[in-house]
């Protein structure tokens, strides 16, 4: 016999998970809930939410990355691979901040 158990997650990881999901428009709602541990459907549920809410913004189209082109010197060039890593920086340290909740809220341990 299979039992249901319905969680109840914070507000503040619900938040995180939209804003993961929504950061990057090449990831899937199945990648994103299977790095965070929850189904599809429930992350699915809570971006709806939010956009209906008004707290999370549209998700950007997924497409290509801008190609640098024509004369632009060495520092321009080097300025926006430096703007791109930037962003990717936060990227990765929003998804670090959000698993490290989501290990921290399964473990069930406070004092992290």
């Amino acid at each position: 016999m299979f039992l249901m158990v319905r969680k109840n997650y914070p507000e503040e990881f619900k938040a995180d998970a939209v804003a993961l999901f929504l950061s990057d428009p090449a990831k899937t709602y199945k990648q994103v809930a299977d790095d965070l541990g929850i189904h599809r459907a429930t992350l699915r549920l809570w971006v709806i939410d939010a956009q209906e809410k008004g707290t999370a913004s549209a998700r950007p189209k997924p497409g290509r990355k801008p190609v640098l082109r024509g004369n632009l010197s060495s520092d321009d060039v080097l300025e926006e691979e430096n703007q791109q890593l930037k962003a990717r920086v936060r990227e990765l340290e929003l998804e670090r901040d959000i698993l490290r909740k989501a290990a921290k809220f399964f473990a069930g341990e406070t004092n992290w």
